[in-house]
């Protein structure tokens, strides 16, 4: 599999969880299986990022490198999807998206070398770099899910 095509599925399981609703992302037009695969992904991410936590602080960055080789390569994805689904993902999904996966990948691979190099800062500051790129999906594609990142505008009447 591709360098690229490996960065893809990782991103794209960020929006899963959220993919209804998501028309602008491209997620709503994928098929349920695909959907079904992505959303599985994406939690096995959110697993990932939560495990290398109690590593980092508990110095056990074997176990940082390992969960972040993983990330960096998918879960599932890597052996589920077929050719027509990578047709699908490439075709279906902004092109600023794949981007953004390109980049989570890198931060993942990135993590998983300084971990080996047993570099704690630099653990720290590529763990945080995963966060940042999970909060931009999130915030850019996943607002029907994630509510939360909406821009609240206030009114002059709402100050009473």
């Amino acid at each position: 599999m591709k360098e690229s095509l490996k960065s893809l599925v990782i991103t794209i399981s960020f929006v899963i969880g959220a993919s209804t609703g998501y028309a602008e992302s491209g997620v709503e037009s994928l098929s349920p299986e695909l959907r079904s695969l992505l959303s599985k992904e994406m939690l096995a991410i959110q697993d990932g990022m939560t495990s290398i936590f109690p590593a980092y602080i508990s110095g056990n960055l074997n176990e940082v490198a390992n969960i972040a080789h993983k990330i960096k390569n998918s879960y599932i994805l890597k052996q589920s999807i077929t050719q027509v689904q990578k047709h699908e993902l490439k075709t279906k999904l902004p092109k600023a998206f794949l981007q953004s996966d390109q980049r989570f990948h890198q931060y993942a691979g990135m993590l998983a070398h300084v971990a080996e190099e047993r570099n704690f800062e630099l653990v720290g500051f590529y763990y945080s770099k995963l966060a940042e790129s999970c909060v931009s999906c999130h915030s850019q594609y996943g607002l029907h899910k994630f509510s939360d990142f909406e821009v609240k505008t206030i009114h002059k009447d709402d100050h009473h």
